[in-house]
């Protein structure tokens, strides 16, 4: 009974949440497309962007769904764009570690461009990703993370494929 309820709650109420906003979105598809996403009001965004091997420090796969994002999970927050602060866009973050209240994430992204970006690598598909597309995590910075700037956990990162993030950032970044 439990593993279902954790399932729909995790995994299907949120295909049906963005199936809703598609819905949505294509009923306005015929009006005159806005300016670019400002950052939202009156909660914290993930705007600080360091090389990776300045945050170096243990790393350990330890996700708990206990309202508290822990590393090896993945959650959404607003992350600006590093060419104009004054924008950005709402993404999956893979938790790395915590800095007291803030979180220590990489970026994810489903852009197949980069494949072949040694500063990326693959995590696969899973249910962060609505539609069920591949992943890439960035492996060169690390995006402070407000607690408070969560909007929601959105997944747990295979064990597995949280080993190939740590070895990366063990190997290339001088994490332990």
């Amino acid at each position: 009974m439990i593993k279902s309820t954790e399932n729909l709650v995790f995994n299907e109420a949120p295909k049906l949440l963005q199936q809703g906003l598609r819905i949505g979105l294509d009923a306005l598809a015929n009006q005159q497309p806005g300016p670019a996403a400002a950052l939202p009001a009156g909660r914290p965004v993930s705007s600080n962007f360091v090389p990776t091997a300045h945050r170096a420090r243990r790393i350990a796969y330890s996700p708990d769904l206990d309202g508290r994002a822990d590393p090896g999970e993945i959650v959404w927050t607003w992350v600006v764009y590093e060419d104009d602060p004054s924008r950005g866009k709402d993404r999956p973050v893979l938790v790395v570690g915590r800095d007291r209240s803030v979180l220590l994430g990489l970026m994810l992204s489903s852009q197949d461009h980069h494949r072949n970006d040694p500063n990326w690598i693959s995590i696969g598909s899973g249910t962060w990703d609505y539609d069920g597309r591949v992943s890439w995590v960035r492996l060169d910075r690390v995006l402070d993370v407000p607690e408070e700037g969560i909007r929601r956990e959105g997944a747990i990162l295979e064990r597995e494929m949280f080993d190939l993030v740590a070895a990366r950032l063990r190997a290339d970044y001088s994490w332990s």
